[in-house]
């Protein structure tokens, strides 16, 4: 994770602490080479936390620590899991342009609770995200669920981000990071998991990963080969 451990969001399923970071530290994309590096990995999930502070919301800092492990470690392949930029085009090619790998924005949940669990956000913009980013990369987006939506919505869900040009999705079960964050509704049954797979694989989406502990950054690289090849 870049961009410090201060959110200026705050979504009722995260304990991410709210308030405004640090400005950026313009020795953390050399940090991140010295530890992918140090860790023999050859596939890398870069995040972060929102930024609304910063002028362009983080999207040169992503872009330079980008660009730094593509010139230092080519070999190794960068998965991004990305805010929304405040849903701003000339933000997004910034970082598009640095040449990621992968693109990952999350949708989350769905439409009719997305204002609930996250009330700084829009559902709106995090389609415009995903339409825009896949016209020009392999793009990537994760739900939870046990938020309070139903089986049926996670399978519209589904058939909306085929729509958007999203060919990866995953599903996990949300899990309550403390008392004070958004309640369990439900813990899914792993019939539901397998229609989920089934519905999405039958939408034309590349690979659908699902299940109760899945997570957008889970598997990330067997989640990649079993979509695109090795």
């Amino acid at each position: 994770m870049i961009l410090g451990y201060q959110c200026t969001r705050r979504c009722h399923f995260c304990s991410v602490k709210t308030g405004k970071g640090l400005a950026p530290d313009p020795q953390e994309p050399a940090h991140l080479v010295n530890a992918i590096a140090a860790l023999g990995l050859d596939y890398v999930v870069i995040t972060s936390v929102d930024r609304d502070d910063l002028p362009d919301a983080g999207a040169s800092h992503f872009a330079a620590c980008i660009r730094r492990i593509k010139a230092d470690l080519p070999h190794v392949t960068i998965e991004l899991l990305t805010p929304d930029f405040k849903g701003l085009a000339q933000h997004i090619d910034v970082v598009l342009d640095a040449k990621p790998d992968v693109f990952g924005h999350n949708i989350e949940t769905v439409e009719r609770l997305y204002r609930q669990v996250r009330p700084q956000s829009r559902f709106e913009t995090t389609c415009s995200v995903l339409e825009y980013v896949a016209k020009h990369v392999q793009t990537k987006s994760g739900m939870m669920v046990g938020l309070g939506e139903n089986d049926d919505e996670v399978c519209a869900n589904l058939a909306l981000l085929k729509k958007l040009g999203v060919e990866v999705a995953t599903i996990g079960q949300y899990l309550r990071p403390s008392l004070k964050n958004w309640p369990v509704s439900r813990y899914v049954e792993a019939e539901s998991y397998v229609r989920f797979v089934s519905e999405g694989k039958a939408l034309g989406l590349r690979e659908v990963f699902a299940g109760p502990f899945v997570r957008s950054s889970y598997h990330a690289k067997e989640t990649h080969i079993t979509a695109y090849g090795a």
